[in-house]
């Protein structure tokens, strides 16, 4: 495989590169690549000729689509359909990277990929709309939703990942309040990064929903990240009403992973199992830091 990994720098686009390894014919971020400009897509994906252009770039502020919605529909609509349109003209395989956001939350089982989406905000919009350049780009195309995604480091753009955050506020003592009525499958970065290959390698196309397995609210992940660190913090279990924040998310977004395990690929891991990992990762990382 010769691949080209765009927004490189990122959570998921760190852990692309690293699983991908001497695969990697070129990866950059923003400031090497702008996804949203065609002539620097187009040069780049022209010099290179890769096989597989691994999609990592996004804009991921769910509160922030509401008022920089042009700039989330720039990232998360533009930039892919620039890419897939690269991809089509050099014949290379686009992996694009979607989200659980672009349901309503309304289902009582977990959403299939035909299932119809109905996004409930600006971010959700934005990400569906990439989608659906992507599939009608008539590029080859592999489209990947996923959900809750977590990692060491974390997303840049909210300042670290969720329970990073939560146990930066546990030490120093910090009064934790957490969601508790908003059901997903958290997703460890460096698993979806190794599913997404393994789908690439199994030659599919099309959209598929991977997810670590198991699902959880907020709040359990929260305990969960507290309890697995050691940390003893009571965490007050609320409602997304009571934060009144400026996106509506689904109360319900887990995805069913039955269409990449008809590939006869895996399941991916329980999400505890991945984040005991992500946390143990961490501290020996901060460890040898």
């Amino acid at each position: 495989m010769k691949a080209l990994v765009a927004g490189a720098h990122g959570q998921l686009g760190r852990d692309l590169v690293a699983a991908l390894g001497e695969e990697v014919a070129w990866s950059g971020g923003r400031i090497e690549l702008d996804v949203a400009d065609w002539v620097a897509v187009s040069e780049t994906v022209r010099r290179v000729q890769p096989e597989f252009i691994f999609n990592g770039a996004a804009y991921n502020k769910v509160d922030g689509s509401e008022t920089e919605t042009g700039r989330a529909l720039e990232v998360n609509a533009l930039a892919p359909k620039l890419l897939a349109r690269a991809a089509r003209d050099a014949g290379a395989v686009l992996v694009h990277f979607s989200t659980d956001y672009v349901f309503d939350g309304a289902s009582a089982r977990p959403y299939l990929e035909d299932d119809c989406p109905q996004p409930l905000g600006a971010y959700g919009i934005s990400k569906l709309a990439g989608e659906r350049l992507v599939t009608a780009s008539g590029a080859a195309h592999l489209v990947v939703r996923t959900s809750g995604v977590f990692g060491r480091g974390g997303n840049r753009q909210k300042g670290g990942s969720f329970v990073e955050r939560i146990l930066e506020q546990a030490r120093a003592g910090r009064p934790l309040r957490v969601v508790g009525d908003q059901t997903f499958a958290p997703t460890y970065a460096p698993d979806l990064a190794a599913a997404a290959i393994a789908l690439v390698r199994a030659g599919a196309r099309g959209t598929f929903h991977v997810t670590n397995s198991g699902s959880c609210s907020w709040h359990d992940l929260a305990t969960e990240g507290l309890a697995l660190a050691g940390v003893e913090a009571p965490v007050a279990r609320i409602t997304a009403a009571e934060l009144n924040l400026a996106a509506a998310r689904p109360v319900y977004s887990v995805l069913d992973n039955g269409r990449y395990q008809g590939l006869g690929l895996p399941p991916l891991r329980s999400w505890r199992e991945a984040l005991a990992e992500s946390l143990s990762e961490s501290r020996a990382g901060a460890r040898g830091a």
